[in-house]
């Protein structure tokens, strides 16, 4: 099998001849490892470790012209150094200070999709056919939080729901059709849409059910719905402490759980398997925030061998860090993780 049938055997409930694998990681991590391994292009890491990493294509922009480093949403962002590496940081906040909603339509321009040229996405799969498609998606509350500033965004839920409303239903419709763009150019070549909202923390969900139940599902569910009409599967990224608020994202569609941080509470690994894994595919599980970070490799293949055993048994698994591999994390950790799952037979 191709990793793009791995993928597919393992959402449609079959059996694959290995379980497929995922990595997510920073660009310091990535560049470490084509250095180790000789490689000059992530995909060619991927292929060296047969990691069955999805592709993910992105239109062109051809909308107006935009100052340096300044997204379609007008967000500007600055490189702040730390000592584990470099992250891309808001330096404005476009949306900050106002207050109606009628003072953002007056001074705010919404991005649209036709800024984008979607006529090239076929011709970036041109030899990575063997491999599975990731195509649009939404994350609208992280971008709210980006135009308004992350604390008044939290504010503005108890303060100003009309405007959360508003802004989100902006964003989500822009996503919409941008997906819905993907998906029309590339007609069952998308794996998958990646619906996604951080809805938990360490210990607990960020929001209430109530203000998750009325602001993100709606729009979450529209686009869950566009990924299904389309024949892809819902990639449901939501970091934390989640459980309380997992029968709503089902209800809703999702087919895949992402990222699976098993220490949290209410995250045991086997009673999600027992309560949920019937409807869900867990894709993820493996602790980047101890045991890849700080562990050892022995600790690292004991670890995945225990999530095969939890949340795949029966199948229903795709194993990956919980998050993006993080600079400074030991290679022989990363080496071991993917040594040991191409070698692991399917359970």
């Amino acid at each position: 099998m191709n990793p793009r049938e791995r993928w597919l055997a393992v959402l449609s409930g079959e059996k694959p001849d290995r379980i497929p694998m995922d990595m997510w990681a920073v660009p310091e991590v990535m560049e470490a490892l084509r250095r180790h391994l000789g490689c000059a292009t992530d995909r060619e890491v991927y292929r060296v470790l047969d990691i069955d990493r999805p592709v993910r294509p992105e239109p062109a922009w051809r909308g107006p012209a935009l100052p340096p480093g300044t997204d379609c949403y007008g967000i500007r962002r600055r490189r702040v150094r730390q000592r584990a590496g470099s992250y891309l940081e808001c330096a404005n906040h476009p949306l900050a200070g106002m207050e109606t909603v009628a003072q953002v339509e007056a001074a705010y321009t919404w991005p649209k999709a036709d800024w984008f040229d979607f006529s090239l996405l076929p011709g970036q799969l041109t030899g990575l056919e063997e491999y599975p498609v990731e195509g649009g998606g939404s994350e609208p509350f992280l971008t709210y939080k980006e135009l308004r500033g992350e604390e008044q965004a939290y504010l503005d839920l108890i303060e100003r729901p009309e405007l959360v409303e508003h802004c989100l239903g902006r964003l989500f419709d822009f996503r919409y059709e941008y997906t819905r763009r993907i998906l029309e150019s590339l007609p069952g070549r998308v794996t998958y849409c990646y619906v996604a909202e951080d809805l938990g923390s360490q210990e607990g969900l960020l929001y209430s059910p109530r203000h998750i139940r009325r602001f993100f599902l709606p729009g979450m569910q529209r686009m869950a719905d566009l990924a299904h009409q389309a024949g892809a599967y819902v990639f449901c990224h939501t970091d934390g402490a989640v459980r309380r608020i997992l029968p709503d994202l089902i209800g809703i569609g999702i087919d895949i759980l992402n990222p699976i941080q098993w220490r949290c509470p209410g995250m045991d690994r086997a009673e999600l398997k027992r309560d949920f894994g019937d409807r869900l595919v867990f894709h993820g599980g493996v602790d980047n925030q101890q045991t890849l970070a700080f562990g050892t490799p022995e600790e690292v293949t004991r670890e995945l061998a225990q999530n095969l055993a939890t949340l795949g048994a029966g199948g229903g698994h795709i194993p990956a860090p919980c998050h993006n591999l993080q600079a400074g994390t030991p290679l022989p950790n990363i080496l071991a993780l993917y040594d040991r799952g191409r070698t692991t037979a399917t359970p």
